[in-house]
C-alpha cells in the first residue's frame, strides 16, 4: 500500500468480525439452534463459502474484501427469504440475524475498498492524461 493510501482499521476490523459471527451463525444454526431436519442437515455447507475469505479480510486483502462482499450477498437474499417465509419464530429471527451480520460485511467491505478504488482511479486517469 502506498503512503497516500490510508485504509480505516475499524472498517477492516469490523467485517471481520461480521463475517466470523455470520460463518458461525450458518453452522449453530443448521446443527443445533433451528435446523431444517431435526438433529443437524448437510444445509451446515452453506458456512463452508465463508471460511474461505476469512484469513484474506482479516489481513485486509483488497481483492478478498471486494470477492467476499460479492459472497455475502447471497447470504443477504437467503437470511432476507427466511426471515420473512420461514414458519419457525426461531428461524425467522435467526433470518434477521443472518441478513444483518451479512449486510455488515457487505458494508464494511465496500467502505473498506473505497479509498482504494478511488486512489486507482485517479491514477489511472493521471496516467490517460500523460499519455495523450
Amino acid at each position: 500500500m502506498s503512503d497516500e493510501l490510508k485504509l480505516n482499521p475499524i472498517l477492516r476490523l469490523g467485517a471481520f468480525i461480521a463475517l466470523l459471527a455470520l460463518f458461525i451463525l450458518c453452522i449453530v444454526w443448521e446443527l443445533w439452534l433451528d435446523p431444517l431436519v431435526p438433529g443437524g442437515s448437510i444445509y451446515v455447507l452453506k458456512a463452508l463459502p465463508l471460511m474461505f475469505p476469512l484469513y484474506g479480510v482479516y489481513k485486509g486483502n483488497l481483492y478478498t474484501m471486494q470477492w467476499s462482499s460479492m459472497l455475502v450477498l447471497l447470504y443477504i437474499l437467503e437470511g432476507s427469504t427466511r426471515w420473512y417465509s420461514d414458519t419457525s419464530v426461531l428461524s425467522q429471527r435467526l433470518g434477521m440475524i443472518e441478513f444483518f451480520l451479512a449486510l455488515a460485511v457487505f458494508l464494511f467491505a465496500i467502505f473498506y475498498v473505497r479509498p482504494a478504488k478511488r486512489l486507482a482511479k485517479a491514477k489511472k486517469k493521471a496516467q490517460e492524461q500523460k499519455t495523450h
